[in-house]
Order: structure tokens, then sequence, then C-alpha cells
């Protein structure tokens, strides 16, 4: 559980606390360890039945996610004996005999390398292959991911199981009362275009920003971009961008927010733009979706598979193409209420209650 931090869950994070959340109490009858590796904040105990251990030192960056996986998560296994062992950051531990569920998110790192810290980028090039042929049972968060994951990796097949993602259920649409209220904290009354996810290159920053000034050159209009996520890897080339950005007082740069905060924000948006390169699944679509927004967003790798029918899509790599989507659900506002209607539906087919009850079967597969 080392992604679990107070005031910092992301992708990863807010994975393994929905599950956890809904193991926990379905399954009241099972012992639950999770496995820090820096002191664990009493908030993630989410149940009696939940014990929540420290093992350091904490490991974040790649010679230290090789020791800690290697031998002291080993050591608390142990101590601990588990009957599974849940590994939901696509690593695995080599050294122990326990069975093992694998999560693998995607493999943005054999596509996107330049957007992958280097150690890093050496770490999962190195060990994929060895954690994938270790693991007993692997899952993953969509079809694109799975043929992806077995094409690079044959071993794969047969053990892997898709268990999707989801958004959190109070990502809801809200009255015009709390959309107003909304626009006047984050957004001088404006409406406004919206990105959330970690500030990284994979996530295509600078080209919503020429998307963006493609949008503005063509329509007089007071809209605003939010851009909402933590400053991740490589953020200043965003930063430097903005200080001589034409646009730059249109756009609303907000740190990482808390979850009840990034869904009205999310709600009260005219639409969202996730023009990210690469992803296993895309959140922030079911985001948008199911609180009744609009999105515009990429057509690679998983994101047409949890959109459907109910985005927009465009090339990444071509801003103007993103632009030119903007100024359409700008200027048509029956598209947009089409796109609404579509994503609320497709919103639909992902739940964590879904996604807790397959992952666990891929538990019992993996013991038996």
């Amino acid at each position: 559980a080392i992604f679990l931090q107070k005031g910092q869950l992301e992708g990863y994070g807010y994975f393994v606390q929905e599950i956890v959340r809904r193991w926990v109490a379905q399954y009241p009858q099972h012992q639950f360890v999770l496995v820090f590796d820096r002191p664990a904040d009493p908030l993630f105990r989410f149940a009696e039945n939940v014990t929540l251990v420290e093992v350091g030192p904490p490991a974040r960056h790649a010679l230290g996610f090789l020791y800690w996986y290697s031998l002291r998560l080993p050591m608390a296994l142990r101590k601990y004996k588990p009957d599974v062992l849940v590994q939901p950051y696509g690593f695995c531990s080599i050294t122990t005999s326990i069975p093992q569920v694998m999560v693998v998110h995607d493999l943005s790192f054999k596509h996107y390398p330049q957007f992958v810290p280097v150690y890093h980028r050496w770490f999962y090039q190195l060990f994929t292959g060895s954690f994938i042929h270790k693991a007993t049972q692997l899952a993953t968060v969509s079809d694109f991911s799975a043929k992806d994951i077995i094409q690079h990796y044959p071993k794969a097949a047969g053990k892997i199981n898709i268990v999707y993602s989801a958004a959190k259920p109070f990502f809801q649409p809200l009255d015009y009362e709390a959309k107003t209220a909304v626009k006047a904290q984050y957004a001088n009354d404006c409406e406004y275009f919206l990105f959330t996810g970690g500030i990284h290159p994979r996530k295509n920053l600078l080209n919503l920003l020429k998307a963006f000034s493609v949008f503005k050159k063509w329509q007089r209009s007071n809209m605003k971009l939010l851009v909402v996520g933590r400053k991740a890897w490589q953020y200043e080339d965003v930063l430097e961008k903005l200080s001589t950005y034409k646009f730059r007082d249109d756009v609303v740069l907000l740190d990482y927010l808390d979850e009840q905060a990034l869904a009205k924000i999310t709600a009260s948006a005219y639409a969202a733009v996730y023009p990210s390169f690469w992803e296993g699944f895309g959140v922030p679509i079911v985001e948008a979706m199911q609180s009744g927004v609009p999105i515009i967003t990429s057509n690679t790798s998983a994101m047409p598979e949890t959109g459907g029918d109910a985005a927009l899509y465009a090339d990444p790599a071509d801003p103007n193409t993103i632009g030119q989507l903007m100024i359409q659900i700008y200027r048509d506002e029956q598209l947009r209420s089409r796109l609404i209607a579509k994503g609320m539906e497709q919103a639909q087919q992902f739940s964590w209650e879904r996604t807790a009850n397959l992952l666990w079967q891929s538990l019992e597969k993996a013991m038996g």
C-alpha cells in the first residue's frame, strides 16, 4: 500500500483505497494486512479487520523498489503469513513463494519511454517480464491493456484478468446554483474547460495549451482553462510556457485538491479535455461522464474503450484538431447535450463494486 498517502492520493492510491474499502466490508471474516514503506496514516485502517504495517525504508526510486520488494517486503510476509499477496502497482516480489496477484495498469514505459524518469524506466524495462512470469495471476484495467501486455509479454496469456477502474460515486451532476458558486470561486464567474491529472509530459499539457490558443483565436469568449493536478515530473516546461503564454490570464492552475472539491469542479465544467498520450484506462474520462460533463480525449490506447461513443476524440499530437473540437463543443449545444446523455449512460458500465469483485475473483484463482 505504498501509494496510500494522505493528501497525495492519485491513480494508484485511489485504486487501492477504493478496492480495500470494499473488500474489508464485504469480507469481514478475512484479515487484511496493508504494508506501507513509511508511517501509515490511521485514516487507512478502514475497519477492525485491517492491520497497518510499516516496513522501511521508503521506496521511491528504482534501487529502493528493488531492495524493498526483494528483501524488506518478504520479511513482513514471513511474519504475517498471508494466503495471497496483492501487488497493485505493477511490481512483484521475486523472492517469496506466496501466491501473488499483480495489477499492471499499462505499459506506457514501452510506448513513451521518454515520459518516464530514467531510473524508473530502467527498472520497468529490466524487471517487468520477470514480475509477469512470477505472478500467479495478473489483472489490468482495460481490454486494450490486456492485449498490449500479452503482445509484449506472451507469458501473461492465460492468467490475465480485466478488472477495469471507475470513478467515485460522488462524481455527480450539480444543480445550477452549485455550479455558479464553483465558477465564482475558481473561474471568475466564467465557463471553463477542465483538465485533471498529474502535471507531467505524458499528460500532454503543452499541446492542451496550444489547443486552447486555437479555441481563443477563433472564439471571442471569456472561457477559462482550469488545470487541476499535482506538479509531478518535468512540470517546469508547462510553467515556463505559461509565463509567456498569450492567454495566460485565462488559465487557472490549481494544485492537488481533495476529492470532494475535485468532484465539484468537474461537475461545473463546460467540458473536460483529457489529451493524454497514453492511458491504461483514463479515470478522468469516467469522472466527467458520470458528472454530466462532455469529454474530449485522445484516440489512442484505452481511452476510446473507456469513452465509447460518448466522447470526442483527437490525435493527442495534433493540438489544432483538439482546439477545433473545443470550438465544436462550444458552438453546438445539441452536440454537447447528446454527449452528456451518452456519457451518463457509458459511465454506468464502471463501478468500484464491480472492480473490487473482479479483482477478488483473481485472488481466488491465485489461491486455487
